[in-house]
């Protein structure tokens, strides 16, 4: 399967550069399957589209501020680091200008109120740092640390909370789960009056999610594993729905990549916290998903082809073309579709 059958041609000016003032008024493109039908609304309107009994899974990862700009010790070269993925002191990250970062190269931010020593050298501008500091990493990240947002924005961010959804809890994230950007806290008052049951899991968003596919045979791309968490409350809710046949609707694709990869795995919702590394492309039978939350995505990404699996290709693609007719807004702070 050829990486140009998910190549679109998309307007610049249909980037999304900033949050609109109130999140639910976001557009919404609904997407019914069984109909192959396409309607226009508005995101405040999911609360019409959503059933009693209906199980809403969404994903309470909070992005921590995971870009840092250094310089190394020896020769006072700037370094950027990415934060991806953590194990105690030990930090996966990205790095700007990989190259120049050996084995025992150390970087050092803030005058060295953090010093980062490389450890190990991975692929493709990959390293392992081990952190020097004193303190609570966390708290003297939240000082030197930049809010990772996508490369295509070039606004600034006036106010970082809009970067996370309003249940994002779970700090660990070097990117936001788009598709709850959306809800505010008004809709979940809605919902739950309603009869839908909100359930949360945990995924990391690293480079799993936003790598780019550089290869021209889909197959031959290698998922960069993220850490999730499922807790034994909410595998005992999802099961409980998936006996009963009731709707589990998964807000975004890192939500489904839980739910698919803990189902495919155990055939049932299994407390577990571990880390994945699903490919989802067409070809691929969904257990654990019935319905679908997600944003508009780039061209050639994984999410795109997660999102054709899910949709059914041509639909998706008028979907898609629909939404460029009619200038929906794309990506991080773009617009949304619910896939029924």
């Amino acid at each position: 399967m050829k990486l140009s059958e998910f190549d679109f041609n998309l307007p610049e000016k249909l980037i999304a550069q900033t949050p609109l003032q109130k999140r639910d008024t976001s557009r919404l493109l609904v997407v019914n399957r069984d109909k192959q039908t396409i309607e226009d609304k508005h995101f405040y309107d999911i609360v019409d589209y959503l059933k009693p009994g209906d199980v809403l899974v969404r994903n309470n990862t909070r992005v921590i501020p995971a870009r840092l700009f250094g310089t190394k010790e020896e020769t006072g070269a700037h370094v950027e680091l990415l934060l991806l993925k953590q194990d105690g002191d030990v930090w996966e990250c990205l790095v700007g200008n990989a190259r120049t970062v050996k084995l025992g190269t150390i970087v050092s931010f803030n005058e060295g109120e953090l010093r980062a020593k490389c450890i190990e050298i991975g692929e493709k501008g990959i390293r392992k740092f081990e952190m020097m500091y004193e303190g609570i990493f966390l708290e003297v990240l939240e000082r030197l640390g930049n809010t990772p947002l996508p490369p295509y924005i070039h606004e600034k961010l006036e106010d970082k909370e809009r970067y996370q959804t309003v249940y994002a809890k779970t700090p660990g994230s070097a990117a936001a789960p788009t598709a709850g950007l959306h809800f505010t806290d008004e809709i979940f008052e809605k919902l739950k009056a309603k009869g839908v049951e909100v359930v949360d899991v945990t995924l990391h968003v690293g480079l799993g999610t936003f790598r780019p596919v550089d290869v021209d045979e889909i197959t031959d791309h290698h998922m960069h594993e993220e850490y999730f968490e499922l807790t034994e409350e909410a595998a005992m809710k999802l099961n409980a729905a998936k006996a009963e046949g009731r709707r589990i609707i998964s807000v975004g694709t890192t939500s489904t990549r839980v739910l698919e990869s803990v189902y495919k795995k155990y055939h049932t919702f299994k407390a577990t916290n571990e880390s994945t590394s699903i490919f989802i492309y067409p070809g691929y039978t969904f257990e654990a998903v019935s319905c679908l939350i997600t944003n508009f995505h780039l061209p050639k990404s994984t999410l795109i082809m997660l999102v054709y699996t899910f949709g059914g290709s041509e639909l998706i693609k008028q979907a898609y073309l629909h939404a460029i007719e009619e200038e929906y807004r794309f990506f991080s702070f773009g617009d949304s579709m619910f896939i029924c």
